[in-house]
């Protein structure tokens, strides 16, 4: 499975919903959930930090390292 993302996590946990989180990012709202669907392939330092900023959080809370169960 690899890297999964769990910025819809962190976004209940804080009850912010993706259009406030996207204006606060200023990320466009689809590229903001292509994250939180896990659809992503990559995702900027910069990107990174600023939804760190805004939901007051570390990139640990946001991304998690599941192995893969062969």
């Amino acid at each position: 499975m690899g890297i999964v993302i769990n910025l819809d996590v962190m976004m209940a946990k804080r009850k912010m919903g993706l259009t406030e989180l996207s204006k606060e990012v200023d990320i466009t709202m689809a590229n903001l959930s292509i994250l939180k669907n896990n659809k992503a392939k990559a995702i900027r330092f910069t990107t990174l930090d600023a939804v760190c900023k805004a939901l007051n959080c570390q990139p640990g809370d946001i991304l998690e390292y599941v192995p893969d169960c062969d």
